[in-house]
């Protein structure tokens, strides 16, 4: 009842002020606002994200009663509904789980500080430059009381979290390299020493917030409007443009002249879904009929390996972090680079040997309580999610190809499966779906709308949302597998 209220008190509040400052559409007299001196925000992109016309989004206020619940949560538990939020709301059953996971995260009873738990926020979100979270996270940080020095960058905050910089830096771009020494020396840093809750606190945040990145990047997330970069004061461009817009979301007419599917033939794009649905069939035949052996799937394995370091996007350039960002984390040219490169050979990480399932939760939740069975629970919703639909096929089952995107994320991190024959990754994705992949996973900051255009042609905004949540989560369990077993070697 109480977060019921308090969505009703807001959207009371956002009445009022439409009454105060009105127009002819909200019953009131134009130009008011000038009267009173009042300069009016008005949002400088359409719509919660540059990649997914407006119009294709929910609008709040025509939501079901179960939606209206899940935004009415979220805003009693961040005092907003972010844009991420209104992005995620086409998987209402993960968005529910993911809501209930960061509230865990940020606000509830748990090892770390609140402002300590906003800080890591930013500071992972930083490692990626994504300026959406780190703005954000800012306002978070000041609002639970956070020492506004910190923020003048990572050097003024305290030296126990400048020393996790390091674990930060691994984690976000080549956390094959993290070991029990990395664990040891944050564990036994004298005064500034972490505890091991501390510390599981603290890799959980970071993992959450690359992985965050990753979807706001993904999914072209547009700033909020009260942050930089997400409004202007300049006069509106639309002649009958009022206050009660920015609400109702009619800021601009240019979304409709948008097409997500580019210059592509409805034909080309519709004979890709046909020969996609074709091989999963055939895949399915060669499962029945025959199955590799141990030693040719640890081949495909590596054959597949191999290749994911070759896929790279003709885009692919440099991004240089502005320095508001870049004043949160230390090393600003370390990023991501292949781990079998430059003569440099890292041992593959077998499930069979440390697993998520078996090793990992136990020991999440174990130090911090709760939080493994809630990120169980959203990595089991991500991965299971579906509604049995492949763009204009209904009644098709997609366990195969949810299989092979999360299975291909893992492998670019090191990560087999040894039940798993890795040759169906080829038959299933193609290059511009492996270069969006890759790009979303390990360098997201790089992103653009031509890459989320491209690949799945004829597939709906809400089916490249589902691929971006099962992108975030498979992220998140690699970059968890590595430091957990490095946190469990150093306790054995």
């Amino acid at each position: 009842m109480r977060l019921a209220a308090a969505a009703n008190e807001a959207y009371t509040a956002s009445l009022a002020v439409s009454e105060l400052l009105g127009c002819k559409q909200c019953g009131g007299g134009r130009g008011q606002d000038e009267e009173l001196g009042i300069r009016i925000p008005r949002p400088l992109e359409h719509g919660p994200s540059r990649f997914i016309p407006e119009k294709e989004i929910l609008q709040v206020g025509s939501e079901d009663a179960q939606m209206h619940a899940l935004f009415a949560d979220s805003f009693a538990a961040l005092g907003r509904l972010d844009n991420i939020t209104l992005v995620m709301v086409f998987h209402p059953q993960y968005l529910e789980s993911f809501l209930k996971t960061q509230h865990y995260l940020l606000q509830m009873d748990g090892p770390l500080p609140l402002h300590y738990r906003h800080y890591i926020g930013i500071m992972a979100a930083a490692r990626h430059q994504c300026s959406y979270l780190v703005n954000l996270h800012v306002n978070d940080f000041l609002h639970v009381g956070g020492d506004p020095k910190w923020l003048n960058g990572l050097e003024n905050a305290p030296q126990k979290l400048q020393n996790l910089g390091e674990l930060n830096k691994l984690l976000a771009h080549r956390p094959w390299l993290i070991t029990k020494e990395h664990i040891e020396r944050l564990l036994k840093a004298e005064e500034h020493s972490w505890s091991l809750a501390e510390l599981v606190h603290a890799v959980v945040l970071l993992t959450h917030y690359h992985s965050l990145a990753s979807f706001t990047f993904g999914c072209g997330i547009s700033p909020e409007i009260h942050c930089d970069g997400g409004h202007t004061f300049r006069p509106p461009s639309v002649s009958n443009y009022c206050i009660c817009d920015i609400t109702n979301g009619n800021h601009s007419v240019e979304e409709n002249q948008v097409n997500s599917a580019g210059n592509v033939s409805v034909s080309d794009s519709f004979f890709e879904v046909e020969a996609l649905m074709e091989k999963m069939r055939q895949l399915q035949e060669c499962r029945d009929e025959e199955e590799a052996s141990q030693e040719e799937m640890a081949s495909r394995f590596e054959i597949e390996k191999r290749e994911s370091m070759f896929v790279f996007s003709s885009d692919d350039e440099e991004v240089t972090p502005a320095r508001d960002i870049s004043r949160h984390f230390e090393d600003t040219s370390y990023g991501y680079k292949d781990f079998s490169r430059h003569g440099m050979h890292v041992p593959t990480f077998r499930v069979q040997d440390y697993c998520w399932e078996d090793h990992g939760y136990s020991l999440v939740n174990r130090l911090y309580p709760d939080v493994g069975q809630l990120i169980d629970e959203k990595f089991h919703i991500a991965y299971n999610l579906t509604y049995n639909t492949m763009a204009m096929h209904k009644d098709v089952d997609t366990s195969m190809l949810r299989r092979a995107i999360w299975n291909y994320i893992h492998c670019m991190f090191g990560i087999r499966y040894d039940d798993y024959d890795y040759g169906e990754i080829n038959q299933l994705l193609d290059r511009s779906f492996k270069v969006y992949i890759k790009t979303i996973v390990c360098t997201p900051e790089k992103v653009t709308k031509r890459m989320y255009d491209s690949f799945w042609r004829q597939f709906k905004h809400s089916e490249k949302v589902h691929v971006n949540l099962l992108l975030i989560e498979a992220r998140m369990q690699a970059e968890l597998l590595y430091a957990l077993r490095a946190i469990t070697r150093y306790m054995t």
